[in-house]
């Protein structure tokens, strides 16, 4: 299974999982759907690292997109534009972020310090999973070079523990199943493609927010 094939799957889990919250948000199965995307959405923020030519670039991609899908965002969750809550890329960029100082500036910081901060930024701002975003990140990260015997096992015993006290984001682990899938390769891609997938994002809540309140 390519990447392309796992985006494909984050994307529609996850416009599942907005569609439950906003239109109908009494049936848990879209909720539980939808558990399967930011998991892999981490695990592909991961691949993307280790694959980019340029993470500064990609970095910037992702503050871009937070930027511009955080009215709709709001909009689409709260009916109003404000800061109780910050959308899913201000994780995605804080994780990236995170994984690069620890990859590239380990002899000059602190690791566990850079984690520290990480997860209390991603808490302070209220992005979406918050310390629990940097830390699905991080294991993602950690554990791309090991087995898959070993892998998968500490991945779901992870997601186990930091998933405790919310019982329905236990079957985030069912996200591990396309994962255990993936073949190494990107699949196809071209760059508009690549922004396509980004664009989805703002784009699928501005359209609810509409439907919501002016249909």
């Amino acid at each position: 299974m390519s990447g392309l094939v796992l985006k494909i799957i984050a994307l529609i889990t996850m416009i599942i999982d907005h569609y439950g919250a906003i239109f109908q948000s009494n049936v848990i199965l879209y909720r539980i759907i939808g558990r399967l995307a930011f998991p892999i959405y981490c695990f592909l923020l991961v691949e993307g690292y280790f694959h980019t030519s340029d993470v500064k670039k990609y970095g910037t991609r992702l503050l871009l997109f937070a930027f511009i899908s955080e009215i709709p965002f709001d909009l689409a969750f709260f009916g109003k534009v404000g800061f109780e809550h910050q959308n899913i890329f201000f994780t995605l960029f804080i994780g990236l972020t995170t994984i690069y100082l620890i990859d590239k500036k380990a002899e000059s910081m602190n690791k566990a310090l850079i984690i520290f901060l990480a997860a209390a930024l991603a808490t302070l701002l209220k992005t979406d999973y918050q310390f629990i975003g940097i830390i699905y990140i991080l294991a993602f990260y950690y554990i791309k070079n090991m087995p898959k015997q070993r892998k998968f096992p500490l991945l779901a015993l992870t997601m186990l523990a930091i998933n405790s006290t919310a019982v329905i984001q236990q079957f985030s682990l069912l996200a591990l199943v396309p994962i255990s899938f993936y073949n190494d390769k990107q699949g196809w891609k071209n760059k508009i493609l690549q922004i396509s997938f980004y664009i989805a994002y703002p784009l699928h809540l501005l359209l609810f927010y509409f439907v919501k309140n002016f249909s």
